[in-house]
Order: structure tokens, then C-alpha cells, then sequence
């Protein structure tokens, strides 16, 4: 799939469907690196670990009372951590499926956790407004910080080397940079269900439940640009970029898959696109390095591999 084209079309990629989950699935994610397995999760509290190629199940992850709402992968690949119902924070070891560390992290379900890039802090953002911070490598049970800015159920987080994002259902995006101390937050007047910068973190994309993904300046916060046509009023949904970051992607409330040009923020043909779900497709996510695949996850209880043909490459 050539970068300009991004994720068109759809209708004509092969898929792989992953198919073990009892309800819906919650979020997707790749394994760092070349990506050769995939970590799912949701409402059946179980976190499953998939060879995406063969379309089998490798092993589960059973500790979680209540759903699975996020996962983040450690940047070698030997560890993770979940979140979700159960107001804590699990930190797994990936081949013994054990859990190393349990913390007790907040006062209500955390939506999102993510690990900074040596895994040895993870961030979770929580229903009760609250961003904390934890040092993995110490025994202290108490948070090395709290971001307690947000007024409203914190959604999405991104953690970079200088900066944490967050996004809240109280309509903004805020950004704190670690080496300044500093705290900008753009208002963007709808809650906030994604916010997923590109890799020099110059932009961010943040989608909103007004049915519209924005393209924002992140040193700035102007808007740069505005891509819509996806149905997006009532659920979390992840967007995501495609190959290249030439396009951005993103599932709907209907059950499709979209996907837009970057530059002219148009959506790639099909338009409209051809569902591939049943219900709402809650996550979306690229391969690190593959051009030609990407991961959709549905509350319809499946999740979707899907592939490019090589002539399409």
C-alpha cells in the first residue's frame, strides 16, 4: 500500500478475524517492534495474546474482576499493563502470564493506561479526572505525581520522553511538558475519546464525539485540519494515522472504517465506506512498520486483521 494512498481501499484488503472474546472488545494493540503478535481486551475481562498471521489464540491473561479498557506494551516486548473496572493498574509478565504488580490506583475505573518509553513509569488516566504517575522500579504504593487539571472522565493519554498528553470528556486536550513544568490545554468543545500524536509530536490528532477527528499544531493548539463523514456521538472510538502518516483512520458507530487524506482532509474511496462490523468499532490501530496492515476492534466481539494484497503494496 503506497503511503499516499493510506487506507484505500478497505474493501479490498484481506482480513483475519480474531474471534475468542465474549462481548465487546475494548482495545487492540500491537506488540512493539516487527509487531509479530497482538494483545486484545474487553468486556469479558480477559487480556488474550494472538499470532495475527495464523489467527490463533498464543495465551490469556485472567486476573481482572471487571472489563479490560486499555493495554500498553512494554517497549521490548516482556511486559504489560492493563486497566480497566477494577480501579487498578496490573503490570503482566508476558511469557510466565503472571502478574508482577497490582497498584491501587484510583478512586474509579481507569479508561487508559500507557507506559513511558523504558516501561519504568505508566501513566493511567481514570473516571475520576485524575492523571497519576508510577515509578515501576520502586515499592512506593503512592503516585510519583498526580494531574488532577482535567473536570471531567480522563480518556486517552499519550507519554513521550518530555510530555503527556491527556484527553477528557470535559472537551479539552492538555499537554504537560515535563522539562518546563508548563501546562498548555486546548479547548476543543466536545469530549475527547482519542488524542494520538505523530512521531516528532509536532501534531495530534484528536477525535471527538461531535463525529469529527481534528488535526491540531501541538506546540500551537491551532486547528490544521478537520476530517468527518464517520458517525461518533456515544462511544469511545481510537482513531489512528495510516503508513507514512499520509492519511488518518478511523472506525464508526456503524461499524465501518474510514479513512481521510492528510493534506486535503477528504475520505478515500469507498465513500461511503462498506461496514465491516457489526456494531461500533472501538479501536483502530496501524502496524509499527508493515505498509499494507491494520487492527480494527468492534463491540461486536471480534477483531480484524487486516492486510493489503502485495500488488496493492
Amino acid at each position: 500500500m503506497a503511503p499516499s494512498r493510506g487506507a484505500e481501499p478497505l474493501a479490498r484488503a484481506l482480513h483475519t478475524s480474531l474471534e475468542n472474546h465474549k462481548g465487546p472488545v475494548h482495545v487492540a494493540r500491537y506488540a512493539k517492534g516487527s509487531a509479530k503478535y497482538v494483545l486484545t481486551a474487553g468486556q469479558d475481562r480477559v487480556v488474550r495474546l494472538w499470532n495475527p498471521n495464523l489467527g490463533t489464540e498464543i495465551k490469556s491473561y485472567s486476573a481482572h474482576g471487571y472489563e479490560v479498557l486499555s493495554i500498553s506494551v512494554a517497549h521490548d516486548n516482556t511486559k504489560f499493563v492493563s486497566s480497566g473496572g477494577d480501579r487498578s493498574v496490573f503490570l503482566w509478565d508476558v511469557t510466565t502470564g503472571n502478574t508482577i504488580r497490582r497498584i491501587s490506583a484510583h478512586l474509579a475505573k481507569i479508561n487508559v493506561v500507557e507506559f513511558n518509553n523504558d516501561a519504568s513509569v505508566v501513566a493511567s488516566g481514570s473516571y475520576d479526572s485524575t492523571v497519576k504517575l508510577w515509578d515501576l522500579r520502586s515499592q512506593n504504593r503512592q503516585p510519583i505525581q498526580a494531574l488532577e487539571e482535567a473536570r471531567d472522565s480522563v480518556q486517552a493519554l499519550y507519554v513521550g520522553s518530555s510530555r503527556i498528553m491527556s484527553g477528557s470528556v470535559d472537551g479539552h486536550v492538555r499537554t504537560y511538558d515535563l522539562r518546563k513544568g508548563e501546562l498548555r490545554a486546548d479547548y476543543i468543545g466536545h469530549p475527547v475519546t482519542s488524542v494520538v500524536p505523530t512521531q516528532d509530536e509536532s501534531t495530534y490528532l484528536v477525535m471527538t464525539l461531535d463525529g469529527h477527528i481534528r488535526l491540531m499544531d501541538a506546540i500551537t493548539g491551532k486547528l490544521l485540519n478537520d476530517f468527518s463523514g464517520h458517525v461518533h456521538t456515544s462511544y469511545r472510538c481510537r482513531t489512528c494515522f495510516g503508513h507514512g502518516e499520509a492519511s488518518v483512520i478511523a472506525g464508526d458507530e456503524n461499524g465501518a472504517i474510514w479513512a481521510w487524506d492528510l493534506l486535503d482532509a477528504k475520505p478515500l474511496k469507498p465513500n461511503p465506506p462498506p461496514k465491516v462490523h457489526h456494531k461500533v468499532v472501538t479501536w483502530t490501530e496501524h502496524h509499527p512498520t508493515e505498509a499494507g496492515e491494520l487492527i480494527t476492534a468492534s463491540a461486536d466481539g471480534t477483531v480484524k486483521v487486516w492486510r493489503y494484497p502485495a500488488s496493492d503494496t
